[in-house]
């Protein structure tokens, strides 16, 4: 069976982000945008990838999968020379198919990848181009049609007037006899406005050898979106970010207000779970079922089990078992992981904090570097004190111990099983299972202090 190779161009220089890096890394829902390219490329079955890089490429390289090939286009000299850049490798190929796409077009689908090469073997062409009707066809070069088809493609700079006029635009991307790329490639002129070696010009070439070229017209243009500045990146990630909600809504979740709710992809939600506005999930975030997210909550890296309902917070790279509520407000930040049942109520911060099974931290409380056991409660206002000015601290607090209101523990410092401390306390020593710990000054109460400071008070 013939294979087919994939040529994904991504070196250009992207001058009109106005960014130190490269565009292809500029991200949308999540991804850089050539992660995108490559994954549609993958699910469309392709058995080889080569990616040609230029600016910064070594920094692309770091994104890609280990399976990839790179290649370098040391000078931009056009779509047609870095397609040359990739010559050696496709020369490893005995024949078949090689599409070739564009790193910063990541609306592709995979299906349309399908879609083009099947086509493209199924006529019998050498070329195959992917082509789009746009509404406003400025910035895109125009396929020019005569009465046996496709003529030529026109780069806007190099077009006529009544050619600017054409609706229907070259896509980028295109599917090669392997052997046409091989014979036509050295075969390229620089002899146009900008300068370039076009890839476009193998088609002038084979049309006018009588060389049979197809074309495959998008059934939705919008995937032909390449991206060369913020505006267009914006755009595409609304676009993608839609996509993404509408399969998981496909799939079960309820998603309240999709304008307003923002879901990258890769994030795996479960059956039943809703999503309210404002909510982030980023990420290697995973989300169990029947889960209640939002209003306005942020979920970065973190593992989400069943029947969590977490409300105006934030967590970052934190595992919350079942059955947990969270907020509002709260923050848990690395390292924070939550057993069964757990509450952490309203202004609550964690950081790198083991929380058992049925424990409560209701509210305005900070727990650090500390490990709690199951059914513990702690008081509004308590805060470990886990940082010396040079070292972080261990605190431990046992099964069922009860920790006062505004109590300070001092780290490093352990709480035995089933132990109280007052509250108002800080405790800067080890408390013994069942025992009660009062660690503040003695209440003195002073007579007649009204009286005696309205006598004494401002005249």
């Amino acid at each position: 069976m013939a294979q087919t190779a994939a040529v994904v161009l991504a070196a250009g220089l992207g001058t009109r982000m106005k960014s130190d890096k490269p565009k292809v890394l500029h991200r949308l829902a999540g991804w850089p945008m050539i992660r995108y390219v490559i994954a549609a490329l993958q699910e469309s079955s392709v058995d080889s990838i080569i990616v040609v890089l230029g600016h910064q490429g070594e920094l692309v390289e770091k994104v890609l999968p280990e399976t990839c090939r790179v290649v370098y286009q040391r000078e931009q000299l056009g779509t047609g020379h870095a397609l040359l850049q990739a010559l050696p490798e496709l020369d490893r190929l005995a024949g078949g198919d090689c599409l070739v796409v564009c790193g910063d077009t990541p609306l592709l689908r995979a299906e349309t990848l399908r879609r083009l090469r099947e086509q493209h073997r199924q006529s019998g062409a050498k070329a195959t181009v992917l082509t789009a009707v746009f509404p406003d066809p400025r910035g895109y070069g125009r396929i020019v049609r005569g009465p046996g088809g496709i003529e030529r493609i026109v780069e806007e700079k190099d077009a006529s007037l009544a050619e600017k006029g054409i609706a229907e635009i070259n896509a980028g991307t295109y599917c090669f006899d392997i052997g046409i790329l091989k014979e036509r490639l050295g075969s390229l002129s620089a002899a146009n406005a900008q300068g370039e070696y076009y890839l476009t010009d193998i088609v002038k070439m084979l049309v006018r050898e009588q060389e049979k070229v197809e074309t495959v017209l998008l059934e939705d243009h919008l995937e032909a979106l390449g991206i060369n500045d913020r505006v267009q990146l914006a755009e595409a990630g609304q676009i993608l970010r839609r996509r993404i909600l509408t399969d998981h809504m496909l799939r079960g979740v309820t998603v309240v207000d999709p304008a307003h709710t923002y879901v990258d992809a890769g994030v795996t939600i479960g059956r039943d779970t809703v999503l309210h506005p404002g909510v982030f999930l980023e990420g290697k975030t995973q989300v169990g079922e029947k889960c209640e997210i939002g209003p306005h909550t942020r979920v970065i890296d973190s593992v989400i089990a069943d029947n969590v309902s977490i409300t105006y917070s934030c967590l970052v790279e934190a595992k919350v078992a079942s059955g947990c509520t969270i907020g509002p407000f709260s923050f848990l930040r690395p390292g924070s992981v939550l057993a069964e049942n757990v509450k952490i109520g309203d202004f609550v911060e964690l950081k790198k904090t083991v929380v058992g099974a049925g424990s409560k931290i209701p509210h305005l409380s900070y727990v650090g570097d500390s490990t709690l056991g199951e059914n513990v409660n702690i008081g509004a206002g308590t805060i470990t004190c886990n940082y010396d000015g040079f070292a972080k601290h261990p605190t431990v607090i046992g099964d069922g111990a009860f920790i006062g209101s505004n109590t300070n523990l001092v780290a490093p410092i352990t709480v035995g099983p089933g132990a109280y401390i007052g509250a108002g306390s800080t405790v800067t020593k080890d408390i013994p299972a069942g025992a009660l710990a009062i660690a503040r000054e003695k209440q003195r109460n002073i007579e007649n202090w009204k009286n005696r400071s309205l006598k004494n008070g401002p005249k």
